[in-house]
């Protein structure tokens, strides 16, 4: 197993004006403890489950761009894009770029998009739930034609691309790898079968009845499940001293147990650097025995 990084909270001791050293840090730590991935979150304001809008955040893409150049080897996503904030031909050009210049080390993270209250505060869009998924399959359809050899015209029902060039393409092939955000069984997780090579859930009763659902969209999509990598997000908390790593690793040999290749979640006080060094040591070699 696997054990991913997620960057969630940009209030640190120092500052604003330490943040950019704090996150270099935190990253190239990351890297040398063995952490596979590394991701933010695409919001603008703060989420409730973390703290209030007011709250420090920074813009996804131009934080995993800085993030690239401090690193060589960890894989860089957000986790997960909001569909409606960038236009499905932009964002296929920004995880391009990112690519390119990250060595070929970009993830596609996308989702429906779900904070209405951060979206209408800066004006951006945010149409009904059954519009952002229609709006969701089109711009993961428009990401894969403009990943491939076709630069000829889209035309969808949200989105009309006269040309789909790209250039350069990703290093990535055949293209940036795609994981969708969210258990939702009728559209998302059949999105994920049609279109991914990664989903994300959560812990907990509900895991395995939806990989089951994910197993039955693969069946009728054709597609092979053992193709698609099942990643949980999770608080990864090894204590103040290692003492809680024996529980951690519990927990993840039992997600393993369900087919789970990836953990991905928040250090907490990962700005002292001791909990992510702990990881590395204590739990980051035994989860890749699982």
């Amino acid at each position: 197993m696997k054990i991913g990084l997620h960057i969630a909270d940009f209030i640190y001791p120092s500052g604003p004006p330490g943040l950019a050293g704090d996150l270099t840090r935190i990253v190239t730590t990351a890297e040398e403890a063995g952490f596979a991935r590394v991701s933010v979150m695409d919001h603008l304001w703060q989420i409730s489950v973390l703290g209030p809008p007011e709250h420090e955040m920074l813009e996804a893409y131009t934080t995993l761009g800085y993030l690239a150049a401090r690193t060589s080897r960890v894989e860089i996503l957000a986790w997960v894009t909001a569909v409606t904030y960038r236009e499905p031909g932009l964002l296929a050009k920004i995880v391009s770029t990112l690519d390119v210049l990250s060595g070929g080390r970009a993830w596609l993270g996308i989702g429906a998009g779900w904070y209405e209250q951060e979206a209408r505060g800066l004006g951006l869009p945010f149409p009904p739930t059954a519009e952002r998924f229609e709006r969701l399959e089109e711009a993961l359809q428009i990401c894969l034609q403009m990943w491939s050899e076709d630069d000829g015209p889209f035309h969808g029902k949200h989105y009309q691309l006269e040309r789909t060039l790209n250039s350069p393409q990703p290093l990535r092939k055949p293209h940036p790898p795609i994981l969708i955000g969210g258990g939702g069984e009728k559209k998302t997780l059949r999105f994920v079968a049609r279109y991914a090579q990664a989903c994300n859930l959560f812990p907990g009763p509900e895991l395995a009845h939806k990989l089951d659902v994910l197993r039955a969209h693969c069946d009728a999509e054709g597609r092979d499940y053992d193709e698609i990598e099942k990643t949980v997000m999770l608080p990864l908390d090894p204590g103040a001293n290692g003492e809680k790593a024996g529980a951690l690793l519990e927990q993840l040999q039992e997600l393993a147990q369900l087919g789970v290749a990836e953990a991905h979640g928040i250090v907490p006080q990962m700005h002292r650097i001791e909990p992510l060094e702990i990881l590395g040591r204590d739990v980051i070699p035994a989860a890749a025995e699982l």
